[in-house]
C-alpha cells in the first residue's frame, strides 16, 4: 500500500500517528492517511510564511507560468490521480467522474494563468495621479470537502498563487489522500513552502484557522462549518471566500416537453451522485405536465448504472460517507411518512459500500425535511406547482441561495424569470455547468466572496490606491 505523507516546505512530512480512509464503494480501506496535529499546522503556516517572503515579489510571467507548469504536471499525473480519487470519493472514472474533476482542474489552473490584473487609473491630469494597485495578502488557508476534493482545491489553489500567496490546505479526511499525492505532484514545479498540506482530524481546523500568521481563510463547505470557520477567524479579522451549502431550486414552465428534458434535469440533479453544492435539490413542476415530467425522469434514471467507481462500467457511485448515507435514508424515509410517493429507488440494497439507488419522489411539498433541507445525494423531490409567481416564492424561501434554473422553450420568458430568483447563479435549460471566467459565489447563506475570473483573483488580493 502507498505511504501517503503531508508536504511542509516542499519536503514529505510524517505524522506521529495515522487514520483508516474508507472506500465508499467496499467499506474497506482506501489507505492510511497521516494524522497531523497542531504542530504540523503551525510548521506549514511558517513554511508559506518564509516562502511568501519572496514569492510575492516574483513577476507576473513567473506566477502566471506556475499555474501553467501546473496544469501541465496535472495532466501528466491525471490517471495515477483519478484511480485514487475514485477509490477514496467513490465516483466513477468515466462519465462525469474522476477523470472529469482532473480535467476540470487542468482547464481552471491553465485559465487562472491567463488572468490578470493591471494597474487601474482612476484620475490622470494636471491635479495628480491616482493608481489602484493590487498585491497578495499573505498566506491563505485553503481547506476543502469530500465531494469534489481536488477540483475544488484547485479553485482554491490556482488564483492564490497566481495573485502572490502562499497556501496551506487541509483536505477533508474522509477524502485527504488524492490531495496529499497531488500537492505532492504540484512541488515539483514550485519553489518549497508555495504550496503546503496537511492532513488530520476536523480539531485541527481551528488552529489553521485561527493563527494570526494566516491571511485569508478560503472554505468549500457546509452552511454551519461555515459559520464556525467565520467565527474563529474574528479576533484577526482574516479575509474570507466561503462556498457553502446550496438547496438549488428548479422551476419547469409548462410549455417544455417533457422527454427533451428528462437528461438534463436528470443530470442537474444527480452528478455525483447528487453530491453537489450547486446541483438542483428541488424541482418544481407545473401541473399539467407534472405526471408526464415524473414519467420520464424514471424512465431516464432507470437506465444509469450505480457501482464501483473503478468499474469502467459505472456511470454513478456511492454516498461518500456513513454520515451522509444516514442522512439522505432518514430523509427518504421522512419524506414516505409525510406522504409522498416514491417513484424510483427509495430502498436500500444489500450489499457493501454505502451504495443509495437513484431515487424520484413524487408529490413531494415545502415543509418536508427533504425539500428544506439539503439531501447532498441522489435523490430528487419533485413539487408540484400552478401558479408560477407562487413557485418562485417558494423557490427563493429557503435560507441558501447558491444557484437555480428555469426550464422553457421561451428564453425571453425564462431570463425574466430567472432573474427574479435570490441566487448566486441561475441558468436557463441547465443546471450546475460552471466556466473559469464567470463568477460563481452565493448570497444568503450560501456562502460570502466569489470564486473565479478576475473576481475571483481579486478576492486573493488587497487593494493599495497610490496617489502621485
Amino acid at each position: 500500500m502507498t505511504d501517503f505523507t503531508m508536504t511542509i516546505d516542499g519536503n514529505p512530512v510524517s505524522a506521529t500517528g495515522t487514520f483508516d480512509v474508507i472506500n465508499p464503494s467496499t467499506g474497506g480501506s482506501a489507505g492510511q492517511c497521516p494524522s497531523g496535529a497542531a504542530e504540523d499546522v503551525n510548521a506549514a503556516i511558517a513554511a508559506a510564511k518564509a516562502a511568501f517572503a519572496s514569492w510575492r515579489w516574483e513577476s507576473d510571467h513567473t506566477r502566471s507560468q506556475a499555474c501553467r507548469d501546473m496544469a501541465r504536471v496535472l495532466g501528466e499525473h491525471a490517471e495515477e490521480l483519478a484511480v485514487l480519487l475514485s477509490t477514496e470519493q467513490g465516483k466513477p472514472l468515466g462519465g462525469l467522474g474522476a477523470r472529469f474533476e482532473l480535467g476540470g482542474c487542468q482547464a481552471w489552473a491553465s485559465n487562472t494563468a491567463d488572468l490578470e490584473l493591471p494597474v487601474e487609473v482612476v484620475k490622470d491630469d494636471n491635479e495628480g495621479r491616482i493608481e489602484i494597485h493590487r498585491k497578495p495578502l499573505g498566506v491563505v488557508a485553503s481547506i476543502t470537502p469530500w465531494n469534489w476534493p481536488l477540483m475544488i482545491a484547485i479553485w482554491h489553489i490556482a488564483p492564490a498563487i497566481r495573485a502572490g500567496n502562499t497556501v496551506v490546505v487541509k483536505p477533508s479526511p474522509y477524502t485527504p489522500l488524492s490531495t496529499l499525492r497531488m500537492v505532492e505532484i504540484l512541488n515539483t514545479v514550485l519553489p518549497a513552502g508555495v504550496l503546503n498540506v496537511v492532513t488530520g482530524p476536523d480539531s485541527i481546523g481551528p488552529v489553521l484557522t485561527s493563527h494570526p500568521d494566516i491571511a485569508k481563510v478560503t472554505f468549500t463547505g457546509s452552511t454551519e462549518t461555515g459559520k464556525k470557520v467565520m467565527a474563529s477567524a474574528t479576533n484577526t479579522l482574516k479575509r474570507l471566500t466561503l462556498e457553502l451549502g446550496g438547496n438549488d431550486a428548479a422551476i419547469v414552465l409548462p410549455d417544455v416537453e417533457p422527454a427533451a428534458v428528462a437528461e438534463g434535469i436528470f443530470w442537474g440533479a444527480f452528478i455525483n451522485s447528487g453530491q453537489t453544492c450547486a446541483c438542483m435539490k428541488r424541482l418544481y413542476v407545473h401541473d399539467d405536465i407534472y405526471d408526464d415530467v415524473c414519467s420520464a425522469l424514471v424512465e431516464f434514471a432507470a437506465k444509469i448504472p450505480v457501482g464501483d467507481g473503478l468499474d469502467e462500467d459505472s456511470v454513478l457511485g456511492p454516498v461518500q460517507n456513513a454520515m451522509q448515507f444516514a442522512k439522505v435514508r432518514d430523509l427518504v424515509n421522512d419524506a414516505k411518512a409525510s406522504g409522498a410517493r416514491v417513484l424510483l429507488g427509495g430502498e436500500v440494497p444489500e450489499g457493501n459500500g454505502y451504495f443509495y439507488p437513484l431515487t424520484i419522489v413524487a408529490d413531494a411539498t415545502d415543509g418536508m425535511r427533504l425539500v428544506d433541507e439539503e439531501q447532498f445525494g441522489p435523490v430528487l423531490p419533485v413539487i408540484r406547482y400552478t401558479d408560477i409567481e407562487d413557485a418562485v416564492t417558494r423557490a427563493n424561501a429557503s435560507s441558501m441561495g447558491l444557484g437555480g434554473s428555469v426550464w422553457s422553450k421561451d428564453m425571453d420568458a425564462a431570463k425574466k424569470l430567472a432573474l427574479q430568483f435570490e441566487s448566486g447563479t441561475v441558468w436557463i435549460n441547465g443546471h450546475g455547468g460552471l466556466n473559469p471566467n464567470a463568477p460563481f459565489g452565493g448570497v444568503k447563506q450560501s456562502g460570502i466572496g466569489t470564486e473565479f475570473g478576475v473576481d475571483g483573483l481579486k478576492e486573493f488580493t488587497a487593494i493599495q490606491t497610490l496617489h502621485a
